[in-house]
């Protein structure tokens, strides 16, 4: 007598993650991400420098290479850097006769974490006086591995919250406009039919010019994002007005209705709460837009000003002919980590849309 076979019971979000698994790339996106924005949040313990700490002597360092074998061939379990001299204007060599040891959790610039933890400790450093460029320094002898750390703060941070301003934004006026018809829907969609009929690369920047040239950088910062939120809204707006059309005449709609609900709490309740599936994937998808819309002003030098460091002003400092020639980790260090940041989004995004398709059965087919 055969016994009954058991069948396992899978909550939804049991089942999306055995079907976003089912993409490497998705998943190897999300690893990226975590690993980008988990360095965000300790980058004062990750970089071995302060933001601004400038080495006078150190213009344009070349990346230093870890080493394990020491000039007489021995190997060293312990990774070391040798110093460096200068040999001509930005041309460095290495004196082979001396080694320094990276040790971690040093000490060095005070900092506080998340603005509440004093400490001094940062991940790796090498002794006093002595500096490790591991991918180099800038025009002013600046560590650009901790510039980059510094600057993922404000470009990776910059996509996050324009997403969640705009797509509420886009998601409360989108439903507004399919609920209530009439002359309100129809006041919406001319507004973002006109926003949308406006490039959007002439319309960031001449919202950028409405704004005082000398602002503080964190007035900056909050000043691009609105920017980049006033024009990132539309398109979702007009999307969910289309999915409020259709949802509107649902019976769960309809009950409320007759409840005595009233329309406000319907359409955030029981309307725009359907939506959510395509609202999480079309801002995973987007999120790269709004970084890119950063690296554009900062790039144009009408974003994060110096010293503040961002990935778009970092490309702005090696876009002339000299810096690729001389010294190309200037361009290809925060272009690989924009280029990374935003295949990573796509990657992500692409295994999102497919894993809460609800025509995809959980064998993964059609």
């Amino acid at each position: 007598m055969t016994e009954p076979v058991t069948r396992i019971e899978r909550t939804p979000a049991q089942l999306f993650w055995r079907q976003f698994q089912r993409n490497p790339l998705a998943v190897a996106g999300l690893a990226i991400l975590l690993a980008l924005y988990g360095g965000t949040l300790i980058a004062p313990f990750l970089a071995p420098y302060a933001e601004n700490d400038i080495d006078r002597t150190r213009f344009y360092h070349p990346p230093t290479p870890l080493r394990w074998i020491d000039a007489e061939g021995r190997f060293h379990l312990q990774p070391f850097v040798h110093p460096t001299r200068e040999v001509t204007t930005s041309r460095y060599e290495e004196d082979r006769s001396r080694r320094l040891p990276v040790q971690v959790f040093v000490k060095g610039a005070p900092y506080r974490l998340w603005g509440l933890l004093p400490s001094d400790r940062h991940l790796y450093g090498v002794a006093p006086g002595e500096r490790i460029f591991l991918l180099g320094a800038d025009h002013q002898g600046r560590c650009v591995w901790t510039r980059l750390l510094f600057g993922a703060q404000i470009s990776l941070t910059v996509g996050l919250v324009g997403i969640a301003i705009s797509f509420t934004l886009g998601m409360l006026l989108g439903g507004v406009s399919g609920y209530f018809g009439g002359w309100i829907d129809a006041l919406v969609m001319r507004f973002v039919e006109l926003l949308l009929s406006i490039p959007g690369l002439y319309l960031i920047v001449a919202l950028r010019g409405v704004f005082p040239s000398d602002l503080p950088s964190h007035q900056l910062y909050l000043a691009i994002i609105a920017i980049l939120a006033f024009i990132g809204w539309a398109g979702l707006a007009r999307v969910i007005r289309g999915m409020v059309l259709s949802i509107r005449r649902a019976e769960y709609v309809t009950a409320a209705e007759a409840l005595g609900m009233s329309r406000m709490r319907i359409i955030i309740r029981h309307i725009l709460p359907n939506t959510l599936s395509y609202v999480i994937v079309a801002a995973t998808i987007a999120v790269p837009g709004y970084i890119l819309g950063e690296v554009f002003l900062s790039f144009l030098g009408v974003g994060v000003q110096e010293p503040y460091a961002s990935w778009g002003n970092m490309l702005n400092q090696a876009r002339s002919l000299a810096s690729l020639r001389y010294y190309p980790w200037m361009l290809f260090v925060p272009g690989l980590a924009i280029f990374l940041t935003v295949m990573a989004f796509n990657f992500f995004g692409d295994g999102l849309r497919d894993a809460l398709d609800p025509r995809k059965t959980p064998g993964g087919k059609g």
